[in-house]
């Protein structure tokens, strides 16, 4: 194995340990795992330089990947290179420039489409499933951890206590969703796990909701209709923020989506010329 390899791989192993000490989740450490793994291949015996994070990153492009799983490495990348020349891995380091993201509008629900979701749910568990996802926002992961002392039905105090980076948090759910929780704890032993499945297994429901009823939706989009419809029913951004767990405005922000029908009210309502200068029949 030639110098360069041999500290590459050394690199990579501390870099894992490092990413463990800080209690990175274990979703996460695949995902340095994965990338970190390719780039190294794609390196070999050669020195991490930007120019090969480029050609790299241009390899990804070529083969026609998303602009979201192109982010994902090149963050990755990154985090990893700022380490080695924290640790003393490389001499100098290593700056590139990031990868543009097209900003695109994100599917979530609309009001009108969850009836006919709720109608393709199979058992009370997946109804509930539906109702608690949208009316908190939490993420899969979140959704898959909780356990049933951790919901207080009275108050719809939802205590999330492996949120993203180990963050705990509070969120809430309203009546009709803490209803159907009740309906689904009816039919079975209501103590320990909350839904009984796995993140895989909570996909695997949704995806089969979202093929019968022909509406696209994802467990993600279910906390994108959260953040946007609590937007437009009135909630604060600033509270929308707290209850998804994100560190800035900026972050929450990403997540709303602005609906065409939102534009149109707006602009009916507050149009300058209708409101100022009316044409004269």
């Amino acid at each position: 194995m030639s110098q360069n390899k041999k500290n590459n791989t050394l690199a990579f192993t501390d870099f894992v340990l490092s990413r463990r000490a800080k209690l990175c989740s274990e979703s996460t450490i695949r995902i340095y795992k994965f990338t970190l793994g390719r780039f190294l291949d794609f390196l070999a015996d050669r020195n991490p330089e930007a120019r090969f994070v480029r050609e790299f990153l241009a390899g990804l492009v070529e083969r026609q990947l998303s602009d979201s799983y192109i982010s994902i490495h090149a963050r990755v990348i990154k985090t990893f290179l700022r380490f080695c020349y924290a640790e003393g891995y490389t001499e100098n380091q290593v700056r590139f420039d990031m990868p543009r993201i097209g900003r695109k509008s994100l599917s979530f629900l609309k009001p009108e489409q969850l009836p006919t979701i709720l109608n393709a749910c199979r058992t009370k568990r997946d109804k509930a499933i539906i109702l608690f996802m949208v009316d908190s926002g939490l993420r899969r992961a979140e959704v898959c951890d909780l356990r049933w002392n951790d919901i207080d039905i009275n108050s719809g105090v939802v205590n999330v206590r492996k949120g993203k980076g180990g963050k705990s948090r509070i969120v809430v759910i309203g009546v009709k969703a803490r209803r159907a929780l009740l309906a689904y704890a009816r039919e079975i032993d209501a103590d320990g796990s909350v839904f009984g499945l796995t993140a895989n297994g909570l996909r695997s429901m949704i995806l089969r909701i979202s093929t019968e009823t022909g509406i696209k939706f994802t467990p993600h989009s279910l906390r994108r209709t959260f953040a946007t419809l609590s937007l437009k029913a009135g909630m604060n951004l600033v509270h929308i923020q707290g209850l998804m767990g994100h560190s800035s405005i900026e972050m929450t922000r990403d997540y709303i989506q602005a609906l065409t029908e939102d534009y149109i009210e707006a602009h009916n309502e507050h149009s300058p010329i209708d409101k100022f200068y009316p044409l004269k029949s």
